[in-house]
């Protein structure tokens, strides 16, 4: 797992030696570094934000022992990663969901991003962990445009015993997302999740669309649904996603697949959007809390970290 970015990390920490390090080393190594995370898919402004602090924090850094090089180096690297995490925030999704629900409402989250994400999978994973939570779900089948996309999520909810809200293909997706509101206000559901067309992020009259979603149900939570494996792709999409629709956070899928590692990072930070959860595997139960410390623990970990 983000064994590039790892790489890249690891040969600027050992270039360092026992010595003063002088702004034109400083230089030199942290511009071999910027090449390695642009090709390990850290967007250009969130690498030029990272590499500016720490040539602020290491200029004429003096270090007595190669050892304490390395903690210095990994130290920096470590805050400067967790600062981006730090700012985007977090969502206590459990408790907001509580309070929702304690004025007699259903707590509604919209899922969006392109196919070939996940999405579908993600919303059954999620729902599965809402409901060993004790909650009780209604799946709002709002992907009328994609053949099977119907069938798909009707699938997921019959293994897991969750009801779908769905209408004919070619539905209003607006109308099927009011539909399951509508059903889970009558029925004292918990929490309803609205499935979306996997939307191309360039396709205007499909984003209207998602916008007209979010007006109709106004979801307390809007979830976009990043692959870590598309990189960039990943990172356009996020902002495309984030300017129609103005999401809260984001799940990123495949992220045990993820070789490169800067996906997300970036998202984090050119959204300013929080990581929520991780999908890390094919079962119902891969889906993990994201936790800063996670990503810094697998970046960091070939290098004996004493700085935990």
């Amino acid at each position: 797992m983000f064994d590039k970015l790892k790489s890249a990390f690891s040969s600027v920490v050992n270039a360092f030696t026992e010595r003063t390090l002088s702004e034109n080393e400083i230089n030199e190594l942290l511009g071999k570094l910027e090449i390695d995370m642009l090709e390990s898919d850290v967007a250009y402004e969130v690498a030029q934000n990272i590499l500016s602090d720490l040539r602020q924090q290491l200029a004429n850094e003096k270090v007595k022992r190669a050892t304490d090089t390395s903690d210095i180096i990994i130290g920096k690297f470590k805050q400067s990663i967790e600062d981006v995490f730090a700012k985007a925030a977090t969502i206590d999704v459990f408790s907001k969901i509580a309070e929702k629900n304690s004025t007699g409402q259903p707590y509604v989250i919209t899922f969006l991003g392109i196919n070939g994400t996940g999405k579908t999978t993600t919303i059954a994973k999620f729902a599965n962990m809402l409901k060993k939570k004790g909650l009780s779900v209604v799946i709002a089948a709002g992907d009328t445009h994609r053949a099977g996309a119907i069938e798909q999520v009707s699938e997921h909810a019959d293994r897991l015993g969750i009801k779908v809200v769905s209408q004919r293909y070619g539905s209003d997706p607006a109308a099927v997302a009011r539909d399951a509101v509508i059903y889970a206000k009558t029925h004292h559901i918990n929490i309803v999740i609205v499935d979306t067309a996997g939307r191309i992020q360039t396709s205007k009259n499909l984003m209207d669309e998602m916008t007209k979603i979010v007006r109709v149900v106004k979801p307390d939570l809007k979830i976009f649904v990043g692959d870590a494996l598309a990189g960039n792709d990943a990172i356009s999409q996020a902002k495309e996603f984030l300017s129609a629709t103005d999401f809260d956070g984001v799940i990123l899928t495949k992220i045990d697949a993820d070789a490169r590692g800067g996906a997300a990072l970036s998202i984090a930070s050119v959204t300013g959007r929080p990581i929520l959860y991780l999908g890390v595997g094919q079962e119902y139960d891969d889906l993990i809390p994201f936790e800063p410390s996670f990503f810094t623990k697998n970046l960091f970990n070939r290098q004996a970290v004493a700085a935990n």
